[in-house]
């Protein structure tokens, strides 16, 4: 491990992945996984572990790197029958796993967790990774897209076996093999969807732990998969605190940090599809989404409106007061540095909980089918600075779209995540996508259309910000390289 990873960034880390979605059940395994079906099965003791399932860092990687070499003998059609299987099996399981992971996390919707599973077909596998070929007067060259080797993965609790089966699929479509170290509050459902992949990919294709797992993860099986020689590349989905420490592990990163998307609306968007869009992103399993709308920018003179077609839509309005009882249980208030104001940090105990438990907090009763509350607020107010995580969005009004644009910038807080705007006005789409930057920039329609889902494109669960690679895809893990023969070869 580089010594620029120091005792205090380590101990920031542990911070981060332990406390931010609650604590993780002493003595909790994997063993409530799916059983392993019926029928003989071969025999998986690659250095000490079973389908792909691990105690310690050191024998996972071991085992990946054995079974990258055999990913490589078995060339494309290895590589695209292990891409099926995982595709495959994350579809047929989707409603048995989205309740386990809910089960364990205790965040986000059951609805949408399935849901996240059904999609993963549409992430984007070895179709992807197209050559490049070309000729002249000097010979012929040939770039391919060729494998780094093995890949160190770390996953989030919003999204475990999603944003887990979505990495696989991109890696391995690559020609990689992984080793994860899972968010502890959601690391035996991942290893249940571990071992479900690996069993079927060692029937069909005799490679057995191409993707690996610690069973149990830890600081110390982070250090180990950042410090192992074998890993050749890091993909980090998380917040600030580990994407800062794998960023400076000496290891190259593919890192998915932290977001906290603005929405603008201006008085040229149809009103009923903007607040429809608004709603539809924000609530999506109760705003865990790192692309999710997290607070509303609205002109002025069209902010009832936009308030009153949300309404229409479903959303819940709080008042003055019971925002205010809102605030005060959704956040903790610690002091500032140096004396400085009291800093909002947000309460993980509400983190991807339902609109009634935040509306109990604001002393409201909602209906069981209302899928987001909202408030009018000022700019600096903690629902708008903070990344929240949570079924409610604030909205403040705004005099100009120059304001706007300006509000959403300082929210956004440079992160160049995501950022939304609804408008007919193509000069106000230009001046807020120069301005913000962001790798997502959707135009009237939710957040998830930035990801191919009621939108163009593809999908992927890690969107690559701080270090610039974008929606990650299979040409995100690979190594570009150039074959060249000279001559005259040309027959025209």
């Amino acid at each position: 491990m580089s010594a620029a990873i120091n005792e205090q960034l380590i101990r920031e880390v542990v911070e981060e992945v332990l406390g931010r979605l609650g604590p993780v059940q002493a003595g909790a395994t994997a063993s409530a996984a799916k059983p392993e079906g019926h029928g003989p099965k071969p025999t998986y003791a690659a250095a000490g572990g079973k389908f792909g399932v691990f105690q310690e860092a050191g024998p996972a990687c071991e085992a990946a790197a054995a079974s990258f070499a055999k990913l490589q003998q078995g060339g494309m059609a290895a590589r695209r029958k292990a891409v099926h299987i995982v595709k495959t099996l994350a579809e047929a399981n989707a409603a048995e796993w989205g309740r386990i992971e809910l089960d364990e996390t205790k965040i986000g919707r059951l609805d949408h967790k399935i849901e996240k599973l059904q999609i993963i077909k549409d992430v984007p596998g070895v179709e992807w990774l197209r050559p490049d070929g070309r000729s002249g007067d000097h010979g012929i060259m040939l770039e391919e897209y060729t494998p780094f080797g093995v890949i160190g993965a770390i996953t989030p609790s919003t999204h475990s076996i999603p944003t887990l089966s979505g990495n696989i699929v991109n890696i391995v479509a690559a020609g990689n093999a992984v080793v994860f170290n899972a968010h502890p509050a959601a690391s035996r459902c991942a290893a249940l969807a571990i071992r479900a992949y690996n069993q079927a990919i060692a029937r069909e294709t005799g490679i057995e732990n191409l993707c690996c797992i610690i069973e149990h993860p830890t600081l110390d099986s982070f250090k180990a998969l950042c410090a192992d020689e074998r890993i050749r590349l890091l993909c980090v989905t998380g917040g600030p605190g580990v994407v800062k420490a794998a960023m400076q592990s000496g290891k190259r990163a593919v890192c998915a940090g932290p977001g906290n998307p603005p929405v603008l609306v201006d008085d040229t968007a149809c009103l009923k599809r903007a607040a429809r869009a608004i709603i539809q992103g924000a609530a999506y399993d109760n705003n865990l989404l790192c692309i999710g709308e997290k607070e509303v920018f609205v002109l002025d003179h069209v902010a009832d409106k936009l308030m009153t077609e949300m309404e229409s839509n479903g959303a819940v309005r709080l008042n003055p007061a019971q925002l205010e009882r809102l605030t005060k249980a959704a956040f903790v208030f610690k002091e500032g540095h140096g004396g400085g104001c009291p800093e909002p940090v947000v309460n993980k105990d509400f983190i991807g909980k339902d609109p009634s438990v935040l509306g109990q907090a604001a002393g409201v009763n909602v209906a069981d089918k209302t899928q987001l509350l909202f408030a009018e607020t000022q700019a600096d107010h903690p629902f708008v600075v903070e990344e929240q995580m949570m079924p409610f969005l604030p909205v403040v009004r705004v005099r100009s779209v120059e304001e706007g644009i300006a509000a959403a910038l300082a929210a956004e807080h440079n992160y160049k995540h995501t950022s939304m705007i609804h408008s007919h006005d193509v000069e106000h789409m230009t001046a807020m996508a120069r301005a913000l930057d962001t790798t997502l920039f959707i135009k009237n329609g939710p957040c998830m259309a930035g990801l191919g889902l009621g939108g163009e494109g593809y999908l992927s669960y890690s969107i690559a910000t701080p270090t610039g690679e974008g929606v990650t895809n299979p040409r995100t893990f690979t190594r570009v390289r150039r074959c060249v023969m000279v001559d005259n070869l040309r027959i025209y």
